[in-house]
């Protein structure tokens, strides 16, 4: 990790991804908490998350749009929209408005896709092929670490203050990524138009997923566990409510738990990549997720704690493994529609299963489909490991690549060199 911020273009990168990654991680779980805080529905709550999800159907073309501009201006463009979004959450009064959290969320989730593709593809621009690992961790692990503190401080402010305040935190975090990431200097011209050379339309990003093997493979995998993952939005309120007799408050400590698992995951996912492969670091990430999840079928508290640190574990394993292997196996051309497709495909079984789930959590026992969780995403994380050999891992650590000097340095030095014999 310390290799890759020694870049100077990538640290302010870095920075402003910490600054709209802090602005989610107090707003996401306060949304849900704020609709359970009006409704009293745990189905309610988990239904927000349902619709932050909800937009990854229009993936493919927002991956086209962000493919045809350069990516610099692009990103300013999009957190500045994302936070001028918020906006209307400063109106919510009662349960009235829940619909007003609803709509804010679906347009939030809509800018989380387009931020997605797009720094994506900036890091792709700035950062070396064997850095990509060590790029992709490193915002894991801030993405991880924030969770220590993020949605705990999150709920907080809603409790002490209300959510007028959440929603101004989180439009300022925007703005500041859009500022820091406005010195950025990137040598990057305009995107030729379609037809010149240049592969077209919204599915051309889904015929390069389809075509290879390794992202294909990682894609089914994480798809099939992401069919149950989902569940966890709501069964998480319910283990709350129903196993430790907690309210729902609570759930953001449960993620500051998780948060530390992710922050250990995040520190070491950039060695699981290069010593595994990045197939082999996705399998890894979806496997721990079976056991934690059938621990989470018995409430008992430190039992939870355990689980939910090997959660933790999992999540930046997985991101950084699939990350790293679409970045590694895409054309530069394509990078925004296929990152925005390969989400989708991840993101629409996971869309599904938090719907599914926030209607099954009122009907069945929360123990029972915890379990069911844990079975398919220990099948799922099985069959992507049999698969790891399309990623072979890398030959040794990573290196820092040594830029050429100018030729007056290159004198200069070798006369300096000279006077000092």
């Amino acid at each position: 990790m310390r290799i890759v911020l020694r870049r100077p273009d990538f640290r302010l990168l870095f920075i402003a991804l910490v600054a709209s990654t802090a602005a989610e991680s107090i707003l996401l779980l306060a949304l849900a908490v704020w609709v359970k805080d009006l409704t009293g529905s745990d189905s309610l709550a988990g239904a927000t998350v349902f619709a932050v999800v909800a937009p990854m159907v229009l993936a493919p073309l927002v991956g086209w749009v962000v493919d045809r501009h350069r990516r610099r201006p692009f990103f300013i463009a999009a957190n500045l929209v994302a936070a001028v979004l918020l906006g209307p959450l400063l109106t919510v009064r009662d349960r009235d408005d829940v619909w007003v959290i609803y709509v804010v969320a679906a347009l939030y989730g809509l800018c989380t896709i387009t931020l997605t593709a797009v720094h994506h593809g900036l890091i792709r621009h700035l950062v070396p092929a064997e850095l990509l690992a060590d790029a992709n961790g490193a915002l894991q692990t801030v993405r991880q670490g924030l969770r220590l503190v993020g949605p705990l401080a999150g709920a907080g402010i809603y409790a002490a203050v209300g959510g007028w305040l959440l929603a101004t935190l989180a439009m300022a975090g925007f703005v500041v990524a859009a500022a820091v990431v406005g010195p950025l200097r990137v040598d990057e011209s305009a995107p030729p138009p379609s037809g010149h050379g240049r592969p077209s339309g919204p599915a051309a990003g889904l015929r390069h997923l389809a075509g290879e093997a390794a992202i294909r493979r990682a894609l089914v995998g994480y798809g099939l566990g992401s069919l149950v993952m989902g569940f966890t939005e709501s069964l998480i309120f319910a283990y709350v409510d129903l196993g430790l007799r907690r309210d729902a408050a609570f759930v953001g400590v449960l993620v500051v738990i998780q948060g530390i698992g992710g922050l250990v995951g995040g520190l070491l996912s950039a060695a699981v990549v290069r010593r595994l492969g990045e197939v082999g670091a996705l399998a890894a990430g979806v496997t721990f997720f079976g056991p934690a999840a059938l621990a989470l079928a018995y409430p008992r508290f430190w039992l939870g704690v355990a689980a939910l640190l090997l959660a933790g574990v999992s999540l930046p394993l997985t991101m950084v493994g699939l990350h790293t292997l679409v970045q590694r196996r895409t054309p530069p051309a394509l990078l925004g529609r296929v990152t925005a497709a390969s989400k989708a495909l991840v993101s629409g079984p996971q869309a599904i299963s938090i719907g599914t789930g926030a209607l099954l959590v009122g009907m069945v026992d929360y123990r029972l489909l915890f379990a069911l969780v844990g079975v398919v995403t220990t099948a799922a994380g099985l069959y992507l490991w049999r698969g790891r050999g399309l990623t072979p891992p890398a030959a040794g650590p990573a290196r820092v690549p040594q830029p050429r000097r100018p030729l007056d340095e290159e004198l200069l030095a070798t006369t300096r060199r000279h006077r000092t014999r």
